[in-house]
């Protein structure tokens, strides 16, 4: 007889990667207070290799409102601030010769309903992504019935990949919930 669980292990797998992205792609979403995690996507240029900021300096947020960048050299100070302002994040750098302070402005309402829409839109990249390997997984243990596995097993098999698809419906429902009310919150 044919073994469903690598089936349903391989869409467990695909469904968690994709809830781990959405918690990625939900953490450079700005709202309203300081997230270092924002500055993830920003690379600067050392000594001619393209590297992540966190690899150049310390990123800390000393209070709710600020983040701030610590570069390990003082020549650096300057590249970081180019690559801050070259950057999507929306936030003009400003220097103490020392420490690169990036002060986080208060979000406006529209500017947070343009943040909510964001957040479902990538949300709503997570479901059919979700779906989709719902979907595989189905079209995989259709195929292992049509060889030979017992239709009641395949049956069974699909009312379990269903239920993986729920719960990981049901986690990313929860991460937009809570993300949108960090972003609505003032």
């Amino acid at each position: 007889m044919v073994d469903v669980k690598p089936y349903l292990d391989k869409a467990r797998e695909s469904m968690d990667g994709t809830v781990l992205f959405l918690d990625e792609a939900l953490a450079h979403i700005r709202a309203g207070k300081a997230n270092p995690r924002i500055l993830d996507g920003i690379r600067v240029d050392y000594y001619g290799s393209s590297v992540p900021l966190s690899n150049v300096a310390t990123v800390t947020t000393p209070d709710a409102k600020t983040i701030a960048i610590q570069p390990w050299e003082r020549n650096m100070i300057p590249v970081i601030e180019k690559a801050i302002l070259d950057s999507e994040v929306g936030i003009t750098p400003a220097n103490n010769g020392e420490v690169i302070r990036l002060a986080i402005p208060p979000l406006t309402e529209e500017r947070r309903k343009q943040l909510v829409k964001q957040a479902r839109s990538e949300g709503e990249d997570a479901k059919i992504s979700v779906r989709n390997a719902r979907r595989d997984a189905i079209e995989q243990i259709k195929k292992l019935v049509k060889d030979g596995l017992p239709e009641d097993v395949g049956k069974d098999t699909e009312a379990e990949v269903q239920k993986i698809h729920d719960k990981y419906i049901k986690k990313v429902d929860e991460m937009l919930a809570e993300k949108e009310k960090e972003i609505m919150t003032v």
